[in-house]
């Protein structure tokens, strides 16, 4: 498995790569910053490597404290963590619940405090226009975060695989483990006791 400083240099090569792709594929600058910004972010703080004390976690500096519950609730490259799209799923869900706490707070906070008089459906309603009104660069966002986690999962394997041919050689890429079987049951050789037959004498 790399290192952390071989993923991030893994993300920083990539990105002119990604930059370049996304625009000419876009012909968009505004969608391009998106996903370029969500591959560097996805790549750098929002890494699958989460799920334990890794660079990626160290960066969040006072808020790292956020993913000790993300950590202890999965093992390391699990399917969760490290899975395609599913990986990125969980972890952006995850970071948005956090969010939605800290600024449920801070708005209930503020609304005690101040003259302001706004309300729950209020907050539903700007949301709602707010998703709707940025809902392709809320894409390319999650497009450039999914691609960070690829980039990620790419380089775990192909670190794997680079092992087990310095180990194994060409036959090791393609080599399976062999399956463990129960084995058979030896029968007893003892013989059982006969009941000995009465006499009628």
């Amino acid at each position: 498995m790399p290192s952390g400083a071989t993923h991030d240099r893994i993300t920083l090569w990539s990105l002119p790569l990604v930059t370049g792709a996304t625009l000419a594929i876009t012909r968009s600058s505004e969608l391009t910053l998106w996903v370029a910004g969500g591959f560097l972010f996805g790549g750098l703080m929002l890494s699958p490597d989460l799920d334990l004390r890794s660079r990626p976690f160290r960066r969040w500096g006072w808020f790292r404290w956020l993913w000790i519950p993300y950590q202890k609730s999965l093992h390391h490259r699990s399917f969760i963590s490290h899975g395609v799209l599913i990986g990125t799923v969980v972890r952006v869900i995850y970071l948005l619940f956090w969010i939605a706490v800290f600024g449920f707070a801070i708005g209930a906070i503020a609304v005690q405090f101040s003259a302001i008089a706004w309300g729950w459906t209020d907050l539903g309603e700007w949301i709602g226009r707010t998703l709707k009104e940025h809902r392709w660069s809320g894409l390319a966002l999650f497009v450039g975060l999914e691609l960070g986690s690829i980039s990620h999962i790419l380089g775990d394997h192909i670190g794997s695989t680079y092992k087990r041919y310095q180990k194994y050689g060409w036959s090791g890429l393609w080599k399976k483990r062999p399956s463990r079987k129960s084995a058979p049951r030896r029968r007893s050789t003892a013989r059982k006791p006969t009941k000995r037959k009465r006499s009628n004498k």
